[in-house]
């Protein structure tokens, strides 16, 4: 027996021992690709390898992206100056992620949640996901939609899409998810929520979704169950954190000081503030009366123009008081002129999603901001592609738009095609998917106006979804042999 076994070979040795008794192979990096999401290997390596994949747009730029904002995210959280108009919670998170240091550990953390939060959700969606078709999905969303070039900015935008992609497990896959990654989700949704003001309204109107889908199961018992708690406590969370770090900065506790300014300047650029002025000067002494006849045309003009009155008035802080009177006006006196433009406005931003939108040069803003708090990083800053004028986005959006208008359309066929047969827990994600864009169509257009960068930083979702749940049926469609016409 003895020689037998020196002249067998190990892989004979194994042929002939029972299978749980067998030694297991190594895991190599081929096995580890195969490896689904349902596995935890997979699920940290996935972690770890779509981080870099996020993060490329900005490595080419050779700095993170920055915007017209970013240097008042930058003073309000390193210097700790509160600037009403941003959120002092994704200010401060610059602050802990360590923007003073080098505003890549900013980035990365950025990603890095990015890509925690869209392998939880292929997880909670589809566990049997291998980890290289994970990482397949992540490239082809890096390179075709804009999700690469929000996630390395330094701007609160990237922040959107975790809050939808955190909740809908939570919601509707609550035992996929487990209590430790429960946890995990609900503070990156919360985080989300409060890092934008936009956000905190989105979150508000997710949590309701939850609940109607969840009183509609008492009448419908076929649909989904539907868990309200997540929701619910990632909302209480989120304003608990606006609440926090305004207070942190300020001594006071508010929500928010720039609502009403942002809602005037809309209200202003669709003409009513114009017509609610000319009611209300004769009677009531405000400032805005004496610029009544020449407000700017548009809600930009307004609030960032030079040469606006808005400049003259104080901005933010010195029109406070006056926007908050005007809009309770103009809202008391024209409710449907006021509601109609606004649905107007949030419909064009439900198609506004093109790629690039604030990504020119902004060293007339930023150059201060970067040479008092970021002295170090200013030379890396300056040589940066963006700030050398080469970003051009005309050839990007040939493909970015075509890709996220097919996909949004596409995704409403698989939405149409569930609800027809009545397939309720299959349409939950897509429905769900609309409600957020939706939401933030709404958010955004009533109350600031319609850019494209509101919706280009959720738009890339539905590709997403559509990769992860559609594809083996576009697989068996293009395999499925064509019969010959003769």
């Amino acid at each position: 027996m003895g020689a037998f076994l020196a002249a067998t070979s190990d892989s004979q040795i194994r042929a002939t021992i029972p299978g749980r008794l067998a030694s297991k192979p190594a895991v190599t990096p081929l096995r580890l690709a195969a490896l689904t999401l349902s596995n935890p290997v997979a699920e940290v390596a996935a972690v770890a390898l779509l981080c870099p994949v996020f993060l490329y747009a900005a490595l080419w730029n050779g700095f993170p992206f920055v915007f017209f904002d970013t240097g008042a995210y930058v003073r309000e959280g390193l210097a700790h100056f509160f600037v009403p108009e941003r959120s002092a919670v994704y200010s401060l998170f610059l602050f802990y992620a360590g923007a003073r240091a080098s505003l890549w550990y900013v980035a990365f953390v950025q990603c890095l949640v990015t890509a925690f939060a869209i392998t939880e959700f292929a997880r909670a969606v589809r566990p049997q996901t291998s980890l290289w078709k994970l990482l397949a999905i992540a490239l082809t969303l890096a390179l075709f939609t804009s999700i690469a070039w929000c996630a390395g900015q330094i701007e609160p935008d990237c922040t959107t899409p975790m809050l939808v992609l955190a909740l809908y497990p939570l919601a509707f896959r609550t035992r996929r998810v487990g209590w430790v990654r429960g946890v995990l989700l609900v503070c990156i949704a919360a985080f989300a929520t409060g890092a934008h003001p936009s956000n905190l309204g989105l979150s508000a109107g997710l949590a309701g979704g939850i609940a109607a889908a969840k009183l509609a199961r008492l009448v419908w018992p076929g649909l989904p169950r539907a868990n309200l708690l997540p929701a619910v406590l990632t909302f209480a969370l989120g304003l608990g954190l606006v609440l926090t770090a305004n207070y942190s900065l300020t001594h006071k506790l508010f929500v928010n000081r720039s609502g009403a300014v942002f809602l005037t300047a809309r209200l202003m650029g669709d003409g009513i503030v114009k017509r609610t002025l000319d009611d209300i000067c004769p009677t009531r002494r405000l400032k805005l009366c004496t610029y009544k006849d020449r407000l700017p045309p548009t809600a930009d003009a307004w609030l960032w123009h030079a040469k606006s009155p808005f400049n003259a008035l104080g901005r933010f802080n010195g029109t406070e008081n006056e926007s908050n009177i005007v809009a309770a006006e103009s809202l008391r006196r024209y409710p449907f002129a006021s509601l109609a433009t606004g649905l107007f406005q949030a419909l064009r931003q439900f198609w506004m999603f093109r790629t690039g939108d604030g990504f020119a040069p902004e060293q007339y803003v930023l150059d201060p901001e970067f040479k008092n708090f970021l002295p170090r990083q200013f030379e890396h800053y300056l040589e940066a592609r963006q700030q050398r004028g080469f970003l051009r986005f005309t050839d990007v959006n040939v493909v970015h738009y075509p890709v996220a208008l097919l996909s949004l359309i596409w995704l409403g066929v698989v939405l149409r095609r569930d609800v027809k047969n009545k397939r309720w827990k299959r349409a939950a994600l897509p429905a769900f998917v609309f409600l957020a864009l939706t939401g933030n169509a709404l958010v955004c257009g009533l109350f600031s106006g319609p850019h494209d960068r509101y919706q280009s930083r959720l738009i890339w979702v539905p590709a997403l979804v559509l990769l992860l749940t559609e594809r083996p049926r576009l697989r068996h469609a293009l395999r499925r042999p064509v019969e010959s016409g003769t």
